[in-house]
């Protein structure tokens, strides 16, 4: 699983860190999306599949 996040698009809604906090976290000063420092556990993989669909901007993607 290959994880992107277009801080661009994000609207920081917060989805991504509620749905999948181990892998998403929002940034202090504007809220947005930061870019997951690595690959997600695989026990992590349905939360950020749900955090994908949740995702209100669209701006997270996922390429198996």
């Amino acid at each position: 699983m290959e994880l992107h996040v277009d801080r661009e698009r994000c609207i920081g809604a917060g989805m991504c860190a509620l749905t999948a906090p181990a892998v998403f976290d929002q940034d202090p000063d504007d809220g947005r999306v930061l870019p997951p420092a690595r690959t997600p556990a695989g026990e992590w993989e349905p939360a950020v599949r749900e955090a994908v669909l949740l995702c209100p901007s669209g701006a997270i993607t996922v390429r198996d």
